[in-house]
């Protein structure tokens, strides 16, 4: 069972157009509504594989309200923490070339007592059921410092729980020094976190190998059109897959952390299964999460022979 943590989820509204232009009345040709946030995410994906999995997270609201509905429907069991203010609802515009366009609100300030009881809510789940991994995922909402996913990370370990962590900036920072299993950025966040451009491949593993000496049991780094690396303490992997055509790239990375932790969440078998979801999910519409049939296993590949020297699609500064 897979407990998945989102503390600033959202309920999201994705619009597939013909053409996006600015100041002009844009008619969509398709529309979808769907609970959002990473760590939700990663429990649709992982109910989609039909494994269980218990979704935490602060809920207000009409939006909240129908966000758990949305998850219930899906078959994911939610553990909501009600919030005084309302959840936020998020928009994207994608276009045929896979072009995506998203408008993130900021989301309702949640108060110290809202926080602790986010927490509290976490460790009651845990204790209740047979727990394979924790995963943390996403932005921090308005009233929760960075030290807070640190603070989640350090009662988890202590109560011998396994987390994986999907955030970024301060926030994964802080989280390192509690030494999380796994953590799952992108090419992006990989800079970011050491402070410096990614034009290689080869640039992306050794930043992947600063955040294991800052803590990062595991590092599962997304790059985009690229591939996917795995980074751990016996080695690393580079894992990629050939896709004929991008429709939304939502939610595509969550997608890849729950194939990843499906798979057991160590070793090159857990880094194609989180290729094979990645991919399956950048050609489905808004966020759709792939199930089973969706997946083509034998289509991914995985190797130690890692590119070192191929330039990165899109480079990061």
């Amino acid at each position: 069972m897979i407990l998945t943590v989102t503390p600033n989820p959202s309920l999201d509204r994705t619009y597939e157009v013909p053409s996006l232009d600015r100041g002009e009345v844009n008619r969509a040709t398709g529309e979808r509504v769907d609970p959002g946030g990473k760590g939700v995410n990663v429990s649709r994906a992982v109910a989609a594989a039909g494994r269980r999995t218990i979704a935490v997270l602060p809920l207000g609201g009409a939006p909240g309200a129908l966000v758990a509905e949305l998850l219930d429907a899906q078959g994911i069991e939610v553990a909501p923490v009600p919030v005084a203010g309302a959840t936020r609802s998020n928009i994207s515009v994608a276009e045929p070339d896979g072009t995506l366009t998203k408008i993130n609100a900021p989301g309702p300030e949640l108060s110290a007592a809202e926080a602790e009881s986010l927490l509290e809510t976490v460790r009651r789940q845990y204790r209740s059921g047979d727990t394979d991994w924790i995963t943390c995922c996403g932005s921090l909402p308005r009233g929760l410092g960075p030290s807070w996913y640190a603070d989640l990370v350090a009662r988890a370990h202590a109560a011998g729980a396994r987390i994986a962590l999907d955030t970024s900036g301060p926030a994964l920072l802080a989280a390192l020094r509690e030494r999380p299993d796994v953590v799952k950025p992108n090419a992006e966040e990989l800079a970011e976190a050491v402070g410096r451009p990614l034009t290689t491949v080869g640039d992306a593993v050794k930043a992947a190998e600063e955040l294991r000496e800052m803590g990062a049991g595991a590092v599962l780094a997304s790059l985009g059109a690229d591939g996917q690396l795995l980074v751990d303490d016996s080695g690393a992997w580079f894992g990629s897959a050939q896709v004929d055509a991008v429709r939304s790239n939502v939610g595509a990375g969550d997608s890849s952390l729950a194939g990843f932790l499906i798979a057991g969440g160590r070793g090159p078998e857990a880094l194609a299964s989180a290729v094979a979801h990645g991919a399956a999910a950048v050609q489905l519409p808004g966020s759709v999460m792939p199930g089973p049939a969706d997946l083509d296993p034998a289509g991914v590949t995985v190797t130690t022979e890692i590119p070192v020297d191929r330039v990165l699609t899109e480079p990061v500064s």
